[in-house]
């Protein structure tokens, strides 16, 4: 990852008049539900799989989604922009947390990140939906249905090149209020460059708005979750996870309209395994419009759903990815549409600013990425969807708890929920 320090313009611009009279600028580069509903998701080293062959099928439809708006740039600009992925949850079955487990009785997860690494550190920006609590293996750490990650995932998701990690989910009270204060001791004493958001010690720190600045642009970025699995918060600790309130989601959001020029909301919300938004997504959708956010990246249904542009009354836009699903999981579930959890999808959004000084959308897509568990579940990485093979679905354990898995049936379901 290209670091750059929060909060820390560096923005050069130098005007050159030619002879002729024309203009050209420059700019250097330095370098983001009130359902409650029940979690029914339930709970790998490699065992010699050959090296993927790169797999691409020109008009498959499982290439990257891709829109831009390169009208809006003159020709000879260069405008000042920000480039931004997002991927879903880190879904850490028992499976997966043991995937890590060394010789020694450490743990190292960089095998999760392997064909994903290149394509997080080149972008400007980059968050992750950290869906279960990193509480340590003194919390003893577990599966489904209360999950708890070693200290070390957090190690692999810096390492992979993450810049932030949201932590508001409905299993983040899932060891209560040491698993967060243990997270939130693990990522200050470790890496205190890291953003968490979703998690607070103080009503102080709920209210601070997280603000990522570079090229003179300044983003904001607010995560909340629709609830933590009936684990009441704890009253005197109102602010240890953000929830979907809305009188809060108004406050934040008026603050963050005032302190940055592009907004971003991540909310964890939706219905598990459904692969369309719900009436409650998108009235909660239709309030983060109302209230100045420019962009929503959901996760919480462990399955893709729609992306769409929504507009205002008064022209207002704001574009929406309702689910990216699972970055990695390893259900023990079998049968139909297991297979569905094993496909998310990396979002792409790059921020730019034009000529007259306004923050847009310039361009935007999302592609497909799979998990892959080898038969015997100790090899577990997740792969681009073009590097992704018939003979690792052969070898995988997927194929066994859903026969419909293959890259075919991948391509088809990124194409229903995507489109053409």
């Amino acid at each position: 990852m290209r670091r750059k320090t929060v909060c820390c313009v560096a923005v050069m611009l130098a005007v050159m008049i030619a002879a002729c009279g024309t203009a050209e600028r420059q700019a250097e580069q330095t370098a983001s539900g009130l359902e409650a509903m029940q979690e029914t998701a339930q709970e790998s080293m490699r065992d010699g799989m050959p090296e993927p062959e790169p797999q691409q099928t020109p008009g498959s439809g499982a290439e990257r989604v891709d829109h831009s708006r390169d009208d809006m740039i003159s020709a000879g600009d260069k405008e000042p922009e920000i480039t931004l992925v997002m991927v879903g949850d880190m879904l850490m079955h028992t499976p997966v947390t043991e995937s890590g487990k060394q010789e020694d009785g450490s743990y190292e997860y960089s095998h999760l990140f392997t064909y994903t690494k290149e394509r997080i550190e080149e972008a400007d920006l980059a968050l992750v939906n950290q869906e279960v609590i990193l509480g340590g293996e003194k919390l003893g750490l577990s599966g489904y249905p209360s999950f708890n990650a070693p200290y070390e995932l957090g190690d692999a998701l810096a390492e992979a090149g993450f810049d932030v990690v949201l932590h508001a989910t409905n299993h983040t009270l899932d060891k209560g209020v040491r698993g967060v204060e243990n997270c939130l001791d693990y990522w200050e004493e470790e890496h205190p460059d890291m953003a968490v958001l979703g998690i607070q010690r103080s009503a102080e720190e709920q209210d601070e708005i997280y603000v990522y600045e570079q090229e003179g642009i300044r983003i904001a970025i607010l995560n909340y979750t629709y609830g933590t699995n009936g684990i009441p918060v704890p009253e005197d600790e109102p602010w240890l996870v953000s929830l979907l309130d809305e009188d809060q989601v108004r406050e934040d959001l008026a603050k963050a309209d005032e302190e940055a020029d592009f907004v971003i909301v991540c909310p964890h919300w939706g219905t598990e395994y459904v692969h369309e938004e719900t009436e409650t997504q998108r009235r909660w959708a239709g309030l983060f419009l109302e209230c100045g956010a420019d962009l929503c990246i959901g996760t919480h249904p462990h399955v893709i759903e729609p992306m769409e542009w929504l507009e205002g009354e008064d022209g207002e836009r704001m574009l929406v990815y309702y689910s990216l699903g699972n970055y990695v999981n390893c259900t023990s579930s079998q049968g139909e549409g297991v297979a569905d959890r094993m496909l998310g999808a990396l979002a792409t959004v790059t921020v730019a600013r034009n000529a007259q000084g306004e923050v847009y959308i310039k361009d935007y897509g999302a592609e497909p990425l799979v998990t892959y568990v080898s038969a015997d579940e100790k090899d577990i990485s997740v792969y681009p969807m073009e590097l992704f093979t018939d003979e690792m679905v052969q070898n995988s354990v997927t194929r066994r708890k859903d026969p419909a898995f293959s890259v075919e049936y991948c391509e088809e379901l990124w194409r229903e929920v995507f489109g053409e």
